[in-house]
């Protein structure tokens, strides 16, 4: 039998992407993006057509597809219109190709390169000027301290951690406000900062990068030697600079870049080490009935953070939003029963999450398997756990939580929430 991964041309295979559906004078298109940006091309796909990239799997060559597709269709495709199709994704560099693994890797040359990873969203997402974000951002806590009607914030003993959205500051402001004022004191006398980000396009469990990250206030320079300890350990596991193989999403992933503008802003523009990791899904655990706790990668890399902190003034961030529901997200739209349905689950999670059971949490998301669509599973289980490791027994207090529009029709929804962590014994 051939070997299909030395075949790219005749056996195309997508590389993960971001697909959505788009109208485009009046038609129904998928909108194809690279999450990597290894192009700056957006294709546009007719919808009759999407059913090729189920096909585009390294298995199947053109007619075969065409074939298929026929045969699901009822109806004869041309192949010259499946090899139109497969030519226009290999130009824009979205097949895993030579040609996609050489910009790859001169992409990943630049990144590495570069004096730090820029921040990508400022001047889109939020203010590129350092005194706009500051006045933003100090309307969101303005309003957040209101809300409280003079209450003052969640005390706070032993080791610290937060779970911060990380959805866009117009939807989530107000709920990024709550939780981080509310952490602030521990924010400010921090000495090391680990932060546990969504990965939205890898599977890899952990993938780490050596560069600082900036935001408009300056640079946040990255802890590499503690990077590096944690490198050891997930490519002694998973194979050589597996670590690092990913490194290039740290680039355009928001989930460490907007929760790293809000850390830099509460510590009044000062620096401190972090440890910016981006933390796959855990579907695999979700499907297969394993433990997360007794996985052999994430019980060692617990452990190297934990010795590698020892001695720090450590607070431990999670970065995720919680459900991602609706027609946005290949669902349902949402009635009146099925968002109160949402949020009573929402609130099962948020119980666990006070109770400190990180086990209890990730059970809560495997008995439904995942039906809301949970985007911050891991950021948070990882966060928990490490608070055990380095503190003992956490516990935690809600702080913020807004369902947000996903569609112009009000139909899809993410849920987002911001929790305290502590340790009230360590």
């Amino acid at each position: 039998m051939a070997d299909h991964s030395t075949l790219p041309a005749s056996y195309p295979k997508l590389r993960p992407l971001d697909i959505r559906p788009h109208a485009h004078n009046g038609q129904p298109y998928l909108m194809l993006r690279d999450p990597l940006q290894l192009s700056d091309r957006l294709l546009l796909l007719p919808q009759a057509m999407g059913a090729v990239l189920a096909f585009c799997d390294g298995t199947h060559t053109p007619a075969e597809m065409a074939g298929a597709l026929s045969h699901y269709i009822g109806l004869a495709v041309p192949g010259e219109l499946v090899t139109q199709v497969i030519l226009a994704l290999d130009e824009a560099l979205l097949l895993e190709n030579d040609r996609a693994a050489a910009a790859l890797a001169e992409a990943r040359a630049r990144f590495r390169q570069a004096p730090c990873r820029s921040p990508l969203l400022a001047g889109q997402s939020y203010p590129a000027d350092p005194d706009e974000l500051h006045r933003l951002l100090e309307e969101y806590l303005a309003q957040a301290r209101r809300s409280r009607n003079g209450a003052g914030p969640i005390r706070l003993s032993g080791r610290v951690g937060l779970l911060s959205p990380h959805i866009d500051y117009p939807r989530g402001g107000a709920v990024y406000a709550q939780v981080w004022d509310q952490a602030a004191a521990a924010v400010q006398a921090a000495d090391l900062v680990v932060i546990f980000g969504t990965d939205h396009y890898g599977v890899a469990p952990f993938t780490l990068t050596r560069q600082h990250y900036a935001t408009p206030y300056g640079i946040l320079p990255t802890a590499g030697e503690i990077v590096d300890r944690l490198a050891a350990v997930v490519n002694e596991i998973e194979g050589e600079d597996a670590a690092f193989a990913g490194e290039l999403r740290h680039r355009g992933e928001h989930s460490l870049e907007l929760v790293a503008v809000w850390l830099h802003h509460m510590r009044q523009r000062q620096p401190v080490e972090v440890v910016p990791i981006l933390v796959g899904g855990f579907h695999h655990f979700i499907h297969n009935g394993a433990s997360p706790a007794q996985d052999p990668l994430l019980r060692r890399v617990l452990a190297a953070l934990a010795e590698a902190t020892q001695g720090r003034n450590v607070v431990v961030i999670a970065s995720g939003d919680l459900a991602h529901v609706g027609p946005a997200f290949g669902g349902e739209p949402l009635d009146a029963a099925a968002r109160a349905a949402v949020t009573a689950a929402d609130q099962q999670l948020i119980r666990q999450m006070a109770a400190g059971h990180a086990d209890g949490f990730f059970e809560s998301i495997r008995q439904v398997r995942d039906r809301n669509n949970v985007c911050g599973v891991a950021p948070i289980y990882l966060t928990l756990q490490l608070l055990q490791r380095l503190g003992g027994a956490v516990a935690g207090e809600a702080a913020g939580y807004a369902s947000c529009p996903a569609d112009d029709r009000n139909t899809s929804t993410v849920t987002v929430g911001g929790m305290l962590f502590y340790t009230p014994g360590g």
